[in-house]
């Protein structure tokens, strides 16, 4: 008769370590680039803010999720990406994503307001926004569906053979969707051009992801199917640079997908529908005293030399920027009724 395995043993061999990616080093960037940074991440907070009085005027229907407190995760990792070549989905926190992307505030507000302008000609509205031509994928409402998606866009990348790059956003709620780990596997089995980005914000709608999550260090999600995770701080724009650094050039080297874990946190409700009485004022508030992530690049920028007033001059271009944009919304004309009928169906022959 056989024996069993030892206690606190398995039958099967022990799999040695595999290579896995470098460990990351903050980008140090030029005086240029931060204050690049510093005018995209105070865009993405200054619209965001509009957006959401907008919302509180009644100018904005159905749901609405704001990146407020997030905008380094975007910003950082986007700016590594390849223009025109690399491509970007994510789900329905997707505003910061776009203006990121360098898509115009006015065209993202307009499709806010459902305006005949927008940029998905106002029947998108704040959770399914488009731009093909900028490689801009959505927005998507159903939680972790363009998990699925971001690996099948990964797949055209590697058929293609384009070299382009995926780069796929969920949360941490969504990291509990079955549909990832099928992605997951995909991903790894076929090593597809994939960065998988966890928008770790701490909670899922309305639940700490301590409470939801079994195993809360996300970044470690991806290792049964032997795909290397990185955390990293999401409130540092500089950490998450030289993150998607290091995941591009594993991802680009034909390794496979990549998970990198970003610790952030959003200082509104889910959706502004969301008092957020599960958290206290004091919790928010002292992420903002610590770990903002537009003040602590103020801090470098004072470090290099700008000033006090070239931050205010900045201030005032982004304050008429998103002004222009938000009037723009406002007298833009909603689309015709026969709209409703078009953009449907696709017939292929």
């Amino acid at each position: 008769m056989a024996k069993a395995p030892a206690q606190g043993r398995t039958s099967e061999p022990v799999i040695p370590n595999r290579e896995r990616p470098g460990e990351p080093q903050r980008y140090e960037a030029s005086k240029e680039e931060l204050l690049s940074f510093y005018k995209e991440m105070l865009l993405i907070r200054r619209f965001e803010e509009k957006a959401g009085q907008l919302y509180g005027l009644g100018l904005i229907g159905g749901f609405c999720h704001l990146y407020i407190g997030q905008e380094a995760v975007a910003v950082g990792l986007q700016s590594a990406l390849e223009s025109g070549k690399d491509s970007v989905i994510t789900g329905y926190r997707d505003h910061g994503h776009m203006l990121a992307y360098g898509i115009d505030p006015k065209v993202i507000m307009a499709e806010l307001t459902g305006r005949e302008a927008g940029i998905s000609r106002g029947k998108g509205g704040s959770m399914h926004m488009f731009s093909t031509e900028h490689k801009f994928y959505g927005g998507h409402g159903i939680v972790g569906a363009q998990v699925s998606l971001g690996a099948g866009l990964a797949f055209g990348h590697k058929y293609a053979n384009d070299g382009g790059v995926c780069m796929a956003y969920f949360g941490d709620g969504a990291a509990n969707q079955g549909q990832v780990y099928e992605s997951f596997n995909m991903a790894e089995l076929w090593k597809l051009p994939i960065i998988f980005v966890i928008e770790n914000n701490q909670y899922a709608m309305g639940t700490s992801v301590n409470r939801a999550s079994a195993e809360d260090q996300l970044y470690k999600r991806g290792e049964s199917f032997r795909i290397p995770g990185i955390q990293v701080d999401g409130m540092d724009v500089l950490a998450c640079r030289g993150a998607a650094e290091t995941a591009l050039e594993w991802v680009r080297s034909g390794k496979g997908p990549i998970i990198l874990e970003m610790k952030t946190y959003r200082y509104r409700g889910h959706s502004m529908s969301d008092p957020a009485k599960y958290r206290s004022r004091d919790e928010v508030q002292a992420v903002r005293d610590k770990s903002d992530p537009i003040e602590g690049l103020k801090r470098e920028l004072e470090a290099a030399g700008v000033t006090e007033a070239d931050l205010k001059t900045i201030e005032q271009d982004i304050r008429k920027v998103v002004n222009d944009a938000a009037n723009f919304a406002e007298s833009a004309p909603e689309p015709n009724p026969e709209e409703l009928y078009t953009d449907v169906l696709v017939e292929s022959y």
